[in-house]
């Protein structure tokens, strides 16, 4: 056997309420793509920012290629060879692409040496992205490549990937596994954290599996199945969905022409947008990110109040200039696709953000832009209800909002929404980084809201997730809007085409087929 490229024995990590790795054991063969398989809240990113010098363990130690390691900060282990793409991005907002990358290389390059290795990087990878463009002007797909060049500007001998392909589409899925195949053949070691166990059976060939911060065991992907990996994963096969058939009722969203010039030089200009999301159906809108998914949900929660009034209806009523708490007031209720800043305030607790959406434990309101007296008892059931309801793993309702793992923060804020009784609920990414048992919950919450009447618009780049919902599903590509597909017309191929914009010509060739 070659020499390990990365060896951990018995490290642990105890924090005052949970203790998130117990005397974890990985060994990772260079030349191998090594799954990290657990749910939520396993102890798999407690594991991953230690090999990265990010969280410092309590016991046990690292060899990397033999020799003993100190990983004290990330610069260290950059040093070493180890580099990682987070599934939270560590970017800075304010500064551009170029400029956080420059951040975490070496200051030997100047920045223009940097705009251009990104940009060569990003076109032979597929992963285009534009160095001048500010951070916060990107949507979580354009941050996801930005992160992945980074990692692959330091030229690594480790690399770890934590959820990398959450928000590609299947050809950029593809290509990014080329990529992959191509560095584990030079001899790269690869830590791949996925939930798509499909992901993991195609790419990897190892899989520690991790419950509880403990392993649990080490199996070969290619000779499993997604049920005995979700066993394995979860000590339990996840629940199956159950998609009945209906009848949809009136129209509850609906969205006419809607035209917008981008707010910044390097958003996307809405152009001619018409959707129409009924009572008791579910819509999806697929894509991928950066093709006016932001802008046309800043549009329709009201972050963005320039559209025309009456573009944008709730039951008739326009609401296109109407600020996000007064939709709510209407019945519209929005998930957004980042957590912590726009989802949740971090260092808040869970029942203290109930408040960022509800005000059902606000005695009064009193006078317009004035908040009543709070009641912290309704406040704290609220929250343990939701706790409870969607299985949220949590310290309780005081528990900071950041303390949460992703998918259970993502459930906390689903249910949230959920239990506000929407006539609309509008959900970005809603499954993002969500564990499979976990992914089910969310899934069958959002079915059985759309059964209970509510319209349910979802915008998603996991394609098997729009197919599994969806009633009907759009495309969005360049800011404009594909025409309807029913759940039997659509396909991931045909999908995969109109993500290019290419449906007036699909569209033209199946009119004139049936001529």
């Amino acid at each position: 056997m070659p020499q390990p490229r990365l060896q951990l024995t018995h490290i642990t990590k105890r924090y005052p309420a949970v203790v998130a790795n117990d005397a974890i054991h990985l060994t990772v063969q260079p030349g191998e793509i090594h799954a990290v398989l657990g749910e939520n809240g396993a102890g798999k990113s407690t594991l991953m920012k230690i090999i990265y010098g990010a969280v410092k363990p309590d016991a046990g130690e690292i060899r990397f290629n033999g020799e003993l390691a100190q990983i004290r900060n990330p610069q260290e282990a950059r040093r070493l060879g180890i580099s990682m793409v987070f599934q939270h991005f560590s970017l800075f907002d304010t500064l551009s692409v170029a400029e956080n990358v420059w951040l975490g290389l070496d200051k030997s390059f100047s920045l223009a040496e940097v705009t251009q290795r990104i940009t060569d990087t990003a076109a032979q990878y597929g992963l285009d992205i534009d160095p001048a463009r500010p951070v916060h002007t990107l949507g979580v797909g354009e941050m996801q490549r930005v992160e992945i060049i980074r990692a692959l500007l330091t030229n690594p001998q480790l690399l770890i990937l934590d959820e990398p392909t959450s928000v590609l589409t299947p050809q950029a899925v593809e290509k990014l596994f080329v990529v992959l195949r191509q560095l584990a053949s030079e001899g790269r070691s690869i830590l791949y954290i996925s939930h798509k166990l499909h992901e993991i059976r195609a790419l990897c060939t190892a899989c520690t599996v991790m419950r509880a911060g403990r392993v649990t065991g080490v199996c070969d992907p290619r000779q499993e199945t997604n049920a005995s990996l979700s066993q394995l994963m979860i000590g339990s096969l996840p629940p199956e969905l159950h998609v009945r058939e209906h009848k949809p009722g009136a129209a509850v969203l609906s969205v006419h022409d809607l035209a917008l010039k981008a707010d910044d030089p390097f958003g996307v200009d809405l152009n001619g947008v018409n959707l129409q999301v009924r009572a008791g159906e579910v819509v999806g809108i697929a894509g991928v990110s950066g093709n006016g998914q932001r802008e046309l949900l800043f549009a329709l929660s009201g972050e963005d109040m320039r559209a025309a009034a009456d573009s944008i209806q709730l039951s008739g009523q326009g609401m296109g200039q109407l600020n996000p708490d007064q939709r709510r007031d209407l019945g519209l209720h929005f998930v957004p696709e980042e957590r912590l800043g726009r989802g949740a305030v971090p260092s808040l607790s869970l029942a203290q953000n109930l408040l960022l959406t509800r005000h059902d434990a606000v005695a009064s309101k009193g006078v317009v832009g004035a908040l009543g007296w709070l009641n912290l008892k309704t406040l704290h059931t609220q929250a343990a209800h939701i706790i409870a309801k969607y299985h949220v793993k949590a310290g309780g309702p005081d528990a900071a909002a950041r303390s949460l793992s992703g998918g259970n923060l993502q459930k906390f804020l689903v249910g949230r929404e959920i239990e506000a009784a929407p006539k609309l609920l509008i959900v970005s990414q809603p499954t993002w980084g969500v564990d499979v048992g976990a992914a089910a919950q969310i899934r069958a919450a959002l079915l059985a809201l759309r059964d209970a009447g509510c319209a349910v618009l979802v915008v998603s780049e996991e394609l098997d997730e729009l197919l599994e919902l969806s009633d009907r599903l759009h495309v969005m590509a360049e800011g404009r809007l594909s025409p309807a597909l029913t759940r039997e017309e659509a396909s991931v191929s045909r999908i995969g085409a109109w993500m290019s914009g290419l449906w007036d010509k699909s569209t033209k060739e199946v009119n004139h087929a049936a001529s």
